[in-house]
């Protein structure tokens, strides 16, 4: 998985996280305007929880493609947790929600390991989505029952199958591309950039609000300064991919795009539900969801768009 374009781009990250943690650093100690405050303190913390994640990420790495599937499938497990946590179900559910945590999560990323690209594709939103209605009506509990499996199939489909998509990166096989693994890692680098640009512009700039009932934080201003610039990255970063320069812009712009509208639907999601984040695991970032809401757009349309094209 560590071939030289994937080490210089582990470097690369490794130099932006020292950066950030050192004017942090500087920020926390030199700062003297008190309104300044809750945000450095927001950075750092956020920093802070970069640097597990990195670590984490890069060992998943380096355990080839068994460590990413075992890595987001522990990631897709705790996501639904938390969803499932925030949407309360009844008695009559608990047993379609075995199946769904400890039979239907297991068999998505196990047909990913496997390679088996016409099951995985089709087997939540199909076979999954076709079984979790029947289990519950076997329960015999008829009250609410839509919403409560529309639910369940959501929470499904969005930190599961969506999620699942980024490991799945690994068994493409692309002509003259020998690492799949830098079109993961290249995903996960230009997703996660765009959040943090469109963080700080918004909260440099940041004067008019895209949808302030939805999420009050995101501004016109962090939207374009946040999207431009992971696409200037994306585009300087073409070498690790099998795009052209040009391709590389396009899809950088499709991934931002499409992470901006996955945190834009989860924050509506939060808001309906009266939540501020969907949990408390990851310090300065809230949940899992709250990290991986980008990737649940961006991974799925991604990757067929790579495997389509390219392999």
């Amino acid at each position: 998985m560590f071939d030289q374009d994937t080490i210089l781009l582990l470097k690369i990250v490794l130099g932006l996280l020292i950066f950030a943690s050192l004017i942090g650093l500087g920020l926390k100690k030199f700062s003297t305007n008190e309104k300044l405050e809750p945000v450095i303190d927001n950075l750092n913390s956020r920093t802070k929880a970069w640097w597990m994640m990195c670590i984490i990420f890069a060992l998943a790495l380096a355990t080839g493609g068994i460590g990413s599937v075992i890595l987001f499938g522990i990631t897709s497990f705790l996501a639904l947790r938390e969803f499932i946590t925030i949407t309360p179900s009844k008695k009559a559910d608990h047993k379609t929600l075995f199946w769904v945590f400890f039979i239907i999560t297991p068999i998505q990323y196990y047909l990913i390991y496997i390679d088996w690209y016409g099951l995985f594709s089709i087997f939540i939103p199909v076979y999954a989505f076709l079984y979790i209605p029947a289990r519950s009506a076997l329960s015999g509990d008829s009250e609410n029952f839509l919403e409560r499996t529309a639910k369940i199939q959501w929470g499904l489909m969005i930190s599961v199958y969506c999620i699942s998509h980024a490991p799945a990166l690994l068994t493409l096989k692309i002509p003259n591309y020998d690492n799949p693994a830098k079109l993961l890692f290249y995903l996960v680098l230009i997703v996660q950039l765009s959040d943090v640009f469109q963080y700080v512009f918004g909260k440099l700039f940041g004067r008019h609000k895209i949808a302030p009932k939805v999420s009050p934080n995101k501004t016109w201003e962090g939207f374009i300064g946040g999207v431009t610039s992971a696409v200037i990255v994306g585009t300087f970063f073409y070498w690790a991919t099998p795009f052209s320069m040009l391709e590389a812009a396009g899809m950088s712009l499709i991934i931002t795009l499409l992470g901006f509208l996955g945190g834009l639907t989860m924050s509506s999601i939060k808001r309906d539900q009266g939540i501020k984040d969907f949990g408390t695991m990851i310090e300065g970032h809230g949940g899992i969801l709250d990290r991986m809401d980008s990737i649940c757009f961006s991974a799925p349309i991604y990757f067929h768009l790579v495997r389509y094209f390219y392999s």
